[in-house]
């Protein structure tokens, strides 16, 4: 007999098995295709978020052939073809500086016979259910079939004339409008009908609203030109959509025709087939380097490849072993037919490949299908449409074969210890005694040991290869400590009653079938701590690198035109009706010097000027600037660097907000009310000193000697006619020497002030002053509905007057790994059901011997949901260790980063922090044991019909 027609037998054998056991093959079958789904649906998800060029294309035209627009040049300009780099044609055409550049004439510019439509967009502010809000609106005829693409219909019906609109639905959201609704907009006071729901496939986050062309900006111009007292539109540059004449598409030959009259030109037919090198004119200016992507894997990528090979081999391993012992008869009598133990291992192996074939494919199918059904959920998550999926079949059949040699892999093992039972201990059904390893923890801690070294090695020297392979080898050497750690959980019983106690004690007794089922639950674990570890690590970084406009919990009143400032007590009331206030206000001011650069900005010669003089040297000078900057930051650790960036000499460097529109270099007008509710000192020396006319100094790196120097230069603009007669001559510049008072430096962050000026003492040093504004302690951030009711407010009462308020940081969006941390959910979740179900059926003989003996239902219940519990708290516990060392060796290559490049800009934030994910990590602890007993619970039946107990 051949050696073929023995692994036919094995295979019709092994299918049948598998056709009698549904019940358990369907267990194996879900095991093996549960990690090969997470790996297809992230697979097709990451091929599928990354748009094609041709679909950026659609993106920013539509179904058109062209955007033509006008780069401001002033001349003939030369371009590469994807319209990413232009310049002028010739340099004898540039526009003398300072003269406005006039513009092109667009329609002269289109190939013949081409049809363009144009799209210019303009803020405006309109009123919403609860007040006013500011948006975009854009000029566009959405109901052109050039749009398709740019921006589609949702619901409803596109605007058609001069009084209707189209709105996104984020915009819908905010304002409590909704199709139908009327908005008008503010200053043109002109009323527009939302006749539908539109959305930008490459932004589904964009608040904006869609009018016809001609429809907003022409009538708010005409206003403006008639009413001093309305705006002018500030307009964006407008852009055209362009097909060519009867389908010939926009060639190089019309680019090259639009270039010489000044138009820049991004053409679909050109970007997808550009034209050689000979025939671009600036391509022989440019130095030809190729800036193609970089071939190298990343450190993630890699590691996540390596961890789910090994998070297939690992849950499909229980499921064979699981297997092998429940047709451990099947197998003896193997044996006694004259079967040896190659025709054993040949039958588990058959199993191995039948049920691991099924799994595979079965978990290609359905990733397939969880990626179209979640695909509106990461489209959202993302904020863009994917333009298709992309489906890779070359790399879906390497995920399939994978799942099925790492299916067979996983049956080996079970192959080999079947193989070595005799034919009397497999007809019996007695599994004899087996005792522990000594050896496998020794080398299970060992080989973790090493593996977290060489992980944390990978991580320093930025080698991806350490970083996955150490992880693996760490996961690898903890799977080798779980018979250990599971004989100690019986240990821990003792005290406990008697269901919980019997479960730990059959955990340990039976390590045989715990370790395996423990090692399944840990493998998908840790993929989820080590994806949840790096989400919110980076999350902590974008929160350490946002800087505050305001400080928390506060909101400002802030009066922006001429007399605007007269009309903020009417604005008060609105805050103090519509918002969380808590306690009074506190008024602030600004102080400038000569003319006023809110009202003669034109150049910097045409008003006067405030500055705080921050001395030289040691504690007033940031050493991450200047000269030797770079040689410090070559000395510095990360966080000798953020230490370094955190002192009050170095946070003027970066933080430069003005909030308060003083323009004065931090120093702003405010009393003890100011010091307590908007910078939150409550200090009644410093509350002292300002009623006394002494300033408060926030940051002491410009203090010395516990004094300040403020320098004032009195510049008068020719157009300001009254001060100007006042003050005629050349500018007169003053310094003057002021004793401080000097807050804690943990208050040199706080934004947009640096010395708070008491009025009297403005007054004697001989600068103009204005209360401009109020700031509120608010118990909680501010709603758009608030916002709105405010705003609507205070433009009843005359405008001119804006609130602000801070909302934190947001959230990093980082689509690749919201996309791994969902199916990594997905695949935890399922793993851990599927493992403690095999576990269970594993330990059904036990329960059939409770019942024997008189064991009530409820005993039976609890003591099978307190044996699931046991198997998945210990995996969710193992995996959460596990999932440690790929997640803090990722940072690390990402730390190594960040170092390198603030090494060459010293300024940079090197902080790259490594926070664990506690919601995640306590979910996991919780959810997973608790949805493991109580669904082992459920489904263990109240009463059992006896059978012979097996030996």
């Amino acid at each position: 007999m051949s050696v073929f027609t023995g692994w036919r037998a094995a295979l019709r054998i092994a299918r049948r098995d598998a056709m009698r056991a549904k019940g358990r093959s369907a267990l194996v079958v879900a095991m093996i295709a549960l990690p090969v789904l997470g790996v297809t649906a992230a697979d097709v998800t990451y091929r599928s978020v990354e748009p094609t060029r041709a679909e950026k294309l659609t993106a920013s035209m539509g179904s058109a052939d062209a955007l033509f627009s006008d780069p401001g040049m002033g001349g003939p300009i030369q371009q590469m073809p994807d319209g990413q780099s232009y310049d002028l044609a010739s340099q004898d055409t540039m526009q003398p500086g300072g003269e406005p550049v006039p513009p092109i004439d667009m329609r002269a510019a289109l190939p013949a016979g081409a049809h363009a439509t144009s799209i210019q967009s303009v803020p405006a502010s309109v009123t919403t259910k609860y007040g006013i809000t500011t948006t975009e609106i854009v000029e566009f005829r959405t109901s052109d079939p050039m749009a398709r693409g740019k921006v589609d219909l949702v619901r409803g019906e596109l605007p058609h004339g001069d009084r209707e609109m189209a709105a996104t639905e984020p915009f819908l959201t905010k304002s409590g409008l909704h199709v139908g609704s009327r908005t008008t907009l503010r200053g043109a006071e002109r009323t527009y009908t939302i006749t539908g729901v539109v959305e930008r496939p490459d932004d589904l986050k964009s608040e904006a609203l869609y009018a016809d062309p001609g429809a907003v900006i022409d009538p708010w111009t005409n206003t403006a030109r008639h009413d001093k007292k309305v705006l002018p539109p500030n307009v964006d540059s407008k852009k055209w959509l362009v097909k060519g004449a009867a389908g010939a598409g926009v060639s190089w030959p019309d680019v090259l025709a639009a270039n010489a009259r000044g138009a820049l030109v991004v053409s679909r037919q050109v970007v997808l087939d550009p034209p050689p090198d000979s025939e671009v004119p600036m391509a022989r200016t440019m130095s030809g380097n190729s800036y193609g992507g970089s071939e190298e894997l990343s450190a993630a990528l890699i590691t996540v490849v390596a961890m789910a090979v090994l998070e297939i081999v690992l849950l499909a391993g229980p499921a064979f072993a699981v297997g092998a012992r429940r047709s451990r008869r099947q197998l003896g009598l193997v044996g006694t037919c004259g079967g040896d133990r190659r025709h054993v291992r040949a039958v588990v192996l058959s199993g191995g490949l039948v049920l691991g074939g099924v799994g595979a494919v079965a978990g290609v199918a359905a990733g397939l299908l969880l990626t179209v059904v979640f695909r509106p959920v990461i489209e959202n998550w993302a904020g863009y449409r994917f333009g298709s999926l992309s489906v890779q079949p070359s790399e879906l059949l390497i995920i399939a074969v994978i799942g099925l040699v790492t299916g067979l892999l996983a049956a080996l093992v079970p192959a080999v210890v079947a193989s070595r039972q005799s034919v009397l201990e497999s007809l019996s059904g007695r599994r004899g005694i087996r005792h522990s390893s000594r050896v496998l923890p020794v080398l299970g801690s060992v080989t973790l040991l090493i593996g977290a070294a060489v992980a944390v090695r990978g991580g320093t020297s930025g080698n991806s290869t350490l970083v996955a392979g150490g992880s693996v080898v760490a996961e690898l050497g903890l799977l080798g400590c779980i018979p250990v750690i599971v004989g100690l959980l019986g240990r821990l019983g003792r005290s406990l009653p008697l269901s919980p106690r019997m479960a730990l004690r059959d955990a340990a007794r039976n390590r045989g079938r715990t370790a395996p089922a423990v090692a399944a639950v840990m493998a998908a674990v840790a993929g989820s701590v080590a994806i949840a570890t790096s989400m919110s690590s980076s999350q902590a970084e974008v929160e350490y690198e946002y800087t505050a406009g305001l400080t928390p919990g506060t909101v400002a009143l802030m009066a922006s035109g001429d007399k605007s400032a007269d009309r903020l007590p009417l604005a008060r009331a609105a805050v103090e009706h519509n918002l969380a206030v808590t306690g009074g206000h506190a008024d602030v001011g600004r102080v400038w010097a000569g003319s006023d650069c809110n009202v003669y900005y034109e150049d910097e010669t045409s008003c006067g000027s405030v500055e705080l003089i921050k001395p030289t040297g040691k504690g007033h000078t940031c050493p991450l600037t200047g000269k030797g900057a770079r040689k410090l930051a070559a000395s510095l650790s990360a966080d000798e660097h953020r230490k370094l960036m955190r002192t009050p000499a170095c946070l003027g460097e970066y933080i430069n907000d003005d909030p308060f529109n003083n323009s004065a270099d931090g120093v702003v007008l405010g009393d003890a009310a100011f010091l307590s509710t908007y910078v939150k000192l409550q200090d009644p020396a410093a509350a002292k000193a300002l009623a006394a006319g002494t300033p408060v100094l926030l940051n002491p790196a410009y203090a010395k000697d516990g004094e300040v120097t403020l320098k004032a230069v009195h510049r008068y603009s020719d157009r300001d006619k009254t001060n100007r007669k006042l003050h005629p001559g050349k500018a007169a510049t003053r310094t003057d020497r002021l004793k401080v008072y000097q807050a804690p430096e943990q208050y040199a962050a706080t934004p947009g002030v640096r010395l708070i000026l008491p009025l009297q003492t403005a007054k004697r040093l001989g600068l103009h002053t204005e209360v401009n504004g109020t700031v509120y302690t608010v118990a909680r951030e501010t709603t758009a509905s608030e916002d709105q009711r405010v705003s609507a407010a205070i433009d009843l009462a005359g405008g001119g007057i804006y609130l602000q308020s801070s909302h934190g940081p947001s959230e990093r969006q980082d689509t690749i790994l919201l996309v791994l941390s969902l199916f990594a959910g997905v695949v935890t979740l399922g793993a851990a059901a599927i493992a403690t179900g095999l576990a269970k059926a594993d330990a059904e003989a036990d329960l059939t011997t409770l019942s024997a003996v008189g064991a009530p239902p409820r005993v039976r219940r609890t003591l099978s949901g307190f044996q699931c519990l046991v198997v998945a708290l210990t995996g969710v516990v193992l995996g959460t260790a596990a999932g440690l060392v790929p997640a803090v060796a990722l940072r690390l290559v990402d730390l190594r980063e960040a170092v390198k490049q603030m090494r060459v800009e010293p300024m940079e934030s090197a902080y790259t922090p490594i926070v664990l994910p506690w919601a995640t990590i306590g979910l996991l602890a919780v959810v997973v044991p608790l949805l493991a007993g109580l669904g082992a619970a459920a489904f263990t039946r109240s009463r059992q019909t006896l059978s012979r107990r097996a030996g």
